[in-house]
């Protein structure tokens, strides 16, 4: 479906085009050349660091030249969700964007709106006729989705400015000048495969259907957790019945809330009697979730399987940390009412021939309560006897009550819309905690449209906010002091 006819149709042209470009994390080289072009074709200078973060540059019009320099910040990548059965190649398809109610949203898959919407604002910015402005620096970012490198590994000196501008938020009347830190627990688990008894069948267990979401932005909404259900499910029936795990596959990415997990079991149990297991355990954990999770299916049935099965304390281990591990909120921000501060996702499990994996993602405005919580959880799964390695992580971003960029956005917002904007900081983590540690006194502000179900196949953009952020964006870029 066309969408550049929406307004601002400037935006929502540029975003047309960058749906159609496959750009996971790690998978940003088309991207990358997209905007290079874009950049050579409006005669804008355009410059690419060693990790392949791009930065372009409008000079100031005519008049403008004493204007402070601005840089507008958003991230290239997005994050690839889908359903099990949905096909799309994530390398070669593009984001087929519908219209659905007053909201974009994309045909069977996540949108790329995070951060999509920022690039196309970024563009815009830099070619609409009618902005007259000091000098405008654009940075795209990459890997923000699986692990900030593009930030991380940000040089100094790599722009000018001294104010930035993050687009990367999902809340339109909400300006954002603080953030949580992150860091990541990696557990490996070692285990030896095993014949299955002659005597026990195969069955798979899948669940589906659960909300899923931005393990930052809706961790505090009491989603189910694919992970901790589906080993709710292995324990009790191998409680029941005895089981033995072949495979094991639930959740995705170490930022989004897992939606779906499946694991392939052996069992002498017959097919009736496993059912008859699954679907009381089905009804006990729907109204566990009864106001969250009205899509939740749990199903048990026959499967062809490999033959061998996991060693048996292999097996064990896996399960106790899993039902160890933390997962949800863990703390309340004590000074910012309605602000989560520390949050831990369980995120996925994944096995190959030797290995099984399992990435877990920690949060906190705090960075004490951070490193105390990754130490919990990589002690859990240690005393298990798994190997456990941390991300080098991300620093938060203080907030800055005093900030003139905030000043400055504020009256903007109260100008254009007459009602006072929501200040506050967000449990999601954004670059602009690495960003400052490379630009100390970059004086930051994060805004941007409404988003809804980032993360998921269910992401969805609201049409009416998107121009109220073109509007406050265009208002700031305008009323920048002079140097």
């Amino acid at each position: 479906m066309v969408i550049s006819h929406l307004e601002p149709k400037i935006v929502w042209g540029y975003f047309e085009e960058i749906c159609k470009i496959p750009r996971l994390s790690k998978n940003e080289g088309n991207i990358r050349i997209f905007l290079k072009d874009f950049a050579i074709r409006n005669k804008l200078r355009v410059d690419e660091d060693k990790v392949g973060n791009i930065l372009i540059t409008k000079e100031a019009d005519p008049g403008y030249e004493s204007r402070k320099c601005i840089v507008l910040q958003s991230h290239m990548d997005m994050v690839g969700e889908k359903d099990a059965e949905t096909e799309h190649n994530w390398l070669t398809d593009p984001i087929v964007p519908i219209i659905e109610d007053g909201w974009v949203t994309a045909k069977i898959t996540t949108l790329g709106a995070d951060d999509g919407i920022g690039m196309a604002a970024q563009m815009a910015a830099m070619t609409d006729p009618g902005i007259k402005s000091g000098k405008i620096e654009s940075l795209f970012t990459v890997d923000e989705e699986s692990g900030m490198t593009g930030a991380i590994n940000l040089e100094p000196g790599f722009f000018n400015s001294k104010i930035l501008l993050n687009l990367d938020s999902e809340d339109e009347g909400e300006l954002f000048i603080g953030c949580a830190g992150g860091i990541d627990t990696v557990s490996f688990f070692n285990y030896k495969r095993e014949k299955a008894e002659s005597n026990k069948s195969s069955f798979k267990i899948s669940v589906t259907g659960l909300h899923g979401g931005h393990s930052g932005d809706e961790i505090h909404n009491g989603y189910a957790n694919s992970v901790k259900v589906i080993t709710k499910v292995i324990n009790e029936l191998d409680h029941l019945f005895g089981i033995n795990i072949s495979d094991l596959d639930a959740g995705n990415l170490r930022n989004a809330i897992p939606r779906e997990a499946f694991s392939v079991v052996y069992s002498k149990a017959s097919k009736d009697d496993l059912i008859s297991a699954i679907s009381n355990l089905e009804k006990e954990i729907r109204g566990e979730f009864s106001s969250s999770e009205a899509n939740l299916s749990i199903n048990i049935e026959p499967y062809d399987g490999n033959g061998t099965i996991i060693n048996r304390s292999s097996q064990e281990n896996l399960i106790k940390s899993l039902q160890l591990c933390p997962h949800g909120v863990i703390a309340w921000s004590p000074t910012m009412k309605g602000l989560v501060e520390t949050s831990t996702n369980l995120a996925s499990v994944k096995m190959d021939d030797k290995i099984i994996k399992v990435v877990t993602s920690q949060r906190s405005s705090n960075d004490k309560s951070k490193q105390l919580l990754a130490s919990r959880i990589a002690k859990i799964f240690s005393d298990s006897d798994a190997i456990v390695k941390h991300s080098d992580g991300y620093p938060g971003w203080e907030p800055d009550t005093d900030s003139e960029i905030l000043k400055i956005t504020a009256e903007s917002y109260r100008n254009i819309f007459g009602t006072e904007p929501v200040v506050r900081a967000i449990h999601a983590g954004l670059e602009c905690g690495l960003i400052l540690e490379k630009y100390p006194g970059l004086d930051m502000i994060s805004f941007g449209p409404t988003i809804k179900g980032a993360h998921t196949p269910e992401e969805k953009i609201n049409i009416n906010t998107t121009q109220k952020f073109w509007d406050l964006l265009l208002n700031v870029i305008q009323n920048i002091p002079d140097a």
